[in-house]
């Protein structure tokens, strides 16, 4: 029988009743399983053209409230000023004037203040900010990076009140006794040297609250630099050590040029931090309206300070519109400010170019 079955043609033979007729059944079968046992496929929301319009309209929206912010907080100041600007013009940035008696007032001190000691804080501030960013990305150990940027960054999270008192009562002590005295008794007698370090050996003054703002400043500065370093391309840098470059040919030929456009945005950020610093400046520079001496020693007054402590007194009058007049300098010296380092990074792009 078994024979008869082998000799019979494949068509003609039994098929039998436990397994599937071929291997397509077999594979039917299987995909049959496994769409039972696996979960059907998530379907993917769809966004139609009203969902897209809707984001549109939202993001347009975000800006042009930007817009409008900014341009009522203009409108606000130049309201508020205005009997200052109808009275004094321009007369009020040449005038060292201030006088609530006689209602007299002029800018020129604090204008004076407000820059001198922005321009100390830069000058303190920029070196030091690229000595730390370039220790953290090119020199420093790995074990000692997370932990000294967190340091840095942690000094930013300070109260700014905090850092004036602190420059009130420790460093401007400090600051008479180890650096002014010794610098009246160095250029005593000397033209121009002498001048500038006139005045009591008290500790404040301009010099004073430039340091204090560029100890605040540094950890913005230092970080956008430690992360617009990071940035550049390893393999730039590793060419450059390859040919034989040093640190500091690879800092300035490769990293600088690189990132030069963040490089200066956190330069600008810092120099408007100092702008608009107020309690630090209020505690250390003196809040004295004079300009008969130049010395970085001597009590002076900046826009910010004045506001902090003459606008809650203010009457409405000459006095308060005098005071939103200072608030539209300050807010005019920021713009020009930003528009400047707009300008740079321009020129720096064409000239760029010009060079490729």
């Amino acid at each position: 029988m078994s024979m008869e079955l082998d000799r019979a043609p494949l068509s003609e033979r039994p098929v039998s009743s436990t397994f599937p007729a071929n291997a397509r059944a077999l594979d039917l079968a299987t995909e049959d399983a496994r769409a039972a046992t696996s979960p059907p496929p998530a379907k993917r929301p769809r966004t139609g053209p009203l969902t897209d319009r809707l984001f549109g309209w939202a993001a347009m929206g975000a800006a042009l409230l930007t817009l409008a912010m900014l341009i009522g907080i203009l409108l606000s100041l130049l309201v508020g000023a205005w009997p200052a600007i109808a009275k004094f013009g321009f007369g009020f940035f040449t005038s060292s004037v201030w006088d609530p008696v006689k209602d007299e007032y002029g800018g020129l001190v604090m204008i004076y203040g407000t820059l001198a000691t922005s321009l100390i804080a830069l000058l303190i501030a920029v070196p030091v900010s690229f000595g730390i960013a370039l220790f953290l990305t090119e020199m420093s150990p790995s074990w000692l990076k997370r932990p000294l940027g967190t340091a840095i960054e942690l000094l930013a999270a300070v109260p700014s009140i905090v850092y004036g008192m602190w420059g009130l009562l420790v460093f401007g002590p400090i600051l008479a006794t180890y650096v002014q005295q010794p610098l009246q008794k160095l250029f005593a007698g000397v033209p121009y040297l002498g001048a500038l370090v006139t005045g009591p050996p008290v500790g404040i003054g301009i010099l004073s609250a430039g340091i204090i703002l560029a100890i605040m400043i540094i950890p913005f500065i230092a970080s956008v630099m430690r992360d617009v370093f990071e940035v550049t391309p390893p393999l730039l840098k590793e060419s450059a050590y390859g040919l034989g470059s040093t640190t500091w040919e690879v800092v300035s030929k490769v990293v600088l040029p690189y990132t030069k456009a963040g490089v200066v945005g956190g330069i600008m950020l810092g120099l408007g931090r100092a702008l608009g610093e107020t309690m630090a400046v209020t505690f250390v520079i003196g809040n004295t309206n004079q300009l008969s001496s130049l010395s970085v020693f001597e009590a002076a007054n900046s826009i910010t300070s004045v506001l902090a402590n003459e606008f809650a007194e203010a009457g409405e009058g000459l006095h308060q519109a005098s005071l939103m007049y200072l608030g539209l300098v300050l807010f005019f010296i920021t713009f020009v400010v930003l528009s400047l380092s707009k300008l740079l990074l321009q020129r720096m792009k064409k000239s760029e170019g010009t060079r490729a």
